[in-house]
């Protein structure tokens, strides 16, 4: 890991903070693993506002020399089958120029970090089966995937998107 390497907490509040914050989910949308689109010109407008008011919002940006380089957004949760709280890693971006220097780990263990403030009994998060290279981070920091029961297999990530609904 960089010795230059810093992990602060996001402020979007902070126009620098926004800033980064924005230009590093874009960079990541782009990505064929974030979808390869970009953010669309909606999510640039309200995101940054929007994200202000959601509860349970934990993020934190790795900078290098005064760049911001990562990013590590995640979400409180709760384990019903431990009755206690979790925390889901949503996001982790960090620039292609900068992968495979640490930066995903220090991020990754700065959300440990939080969990661990916050009580959680542990974190989560989804990943694609295609991405080898963020498997094989998630795997050093820790993560396996989630099984209840061998017999049962491993637990799927699914999604329903909801239309808005026009009256």
């Amino acid at each position: 890991m960089h010795s230059r390497l810093v992990i602060s907490a996001v402020d979007l509040n902070d126009p620098l903070h926004a800033e980064a914050f924005l230009d590093l989910l874009d960079h990541y949308a782009h990505d064929p693993m974030g979808g390869g689109d970009g953010l669309s010109d909606y999510a640039k407008v309200h995101l940054v506002g929007t994200m202000k008011e959601v509860p349970g919002y934990h993020g934190a940006l790795a900078w290098l020399d005064g760049q911001a380089v990562g990013l590590i957004d995640c979400f409180a949760g709760f384990s019903t089958f431990a009755a206690k709280p979790l925390l889901n890693v949503h996001d982790l971006i960090v620039l292609a120029a900068h992968r495979g220097c640490g930066i995903g780990q220090a991020l990754l263990a700065w959300a440990e970090a939080r969990a661990r403030e916050l009580g959680c009994c542990k974190l989560t998060l989804e990943v694609l089966s295609s991405n080898t290279r963020a498997m094989a981070s998630y795997r050093q920091a820790g993560f396996a995937p989630y099984v209840l029961d061998p017999a049962a297999g491993h637990a799927l990530l699914m999604q329903k998107y909801l239309p808005e609904e026009t009256a």
